[in-house]
């Protein structure tokens, strides 16, 4: 090898030398695997990683129902509305910070201003009934949307018994 060539082998070497990693004194720790573990869930915090504590979710699956039918032209809470108030009633009892906005539905027949009205009356129905429950008047809003949002479509007498109902929705704190 001529001497320029021993000088370049020499050369690299060095340089690669210098680019060694070099183990450091101290080690971090290595990391711990907790798996699923961790603090509870507080209220308003995530339950099993998907559903918050107080939010609509919680609400649908800890209640018998979030709907109340109701008769043909009627608004009066009968015995099976009444259960699921009740229920409805307990839950919001657990989360006193928690507003709730009652839907008033009508099935497709009369006119718009009727089942407008007729919806208004169903959702006031069951405000009513939660407020004598003791949940605080303040804290649920109503709306009635008539005939525009069934959620059965057909024109029959199963699909308006489906129609003509209030529906609690869970709006927030």
């Amino acid at each position: 090898m001529t001497k320029t060539a021993t000088l370049l082998a020499a050369t690299a070497l060095i340089a690669l030398a210098g680019c060694a990693k070099h183990r450091p004194a101290v080690l971090p720790p290595a990391p711990v695997d907790n798996g699923a573990m961790g603090p509870p869930p507080a209220q308003g915090g995530p339950v099993d990683n998907t559903v918050l504590l107080g939010s609509n979710a919680d609400f649908l699956r800890s209640v018998q129902s979030n709907t109340v039918n109701f008769g043909t032209d009627q608004y009066d809470i009968d015995p099976t509305a009444r259960a699921i108030l009740d229920g409805q009633a307990t839950w919001l009892q657990r989360f006193p910070q928690v507003r709730i906005t009652i839907e008033g539905h009508c099935d497709e027949r009369g006119t718009r201003e009727y089942n407008l009205a007729l919806g208004d009356r169903r959702a006031n129905a069951a405000k009513n009934y939660l407020a004598a429950k003791g949940i605080d008047a303040s804290r649920i809003s109503t709306i009635s949307y008539g005939k525009e949002r069934p959620v059965a479509l057909g024109s029959d007498e199963g699909s308006w018994a489906q129609n003509r109902r209030a529906v609690t929705v869970v709006i927030g704190r």
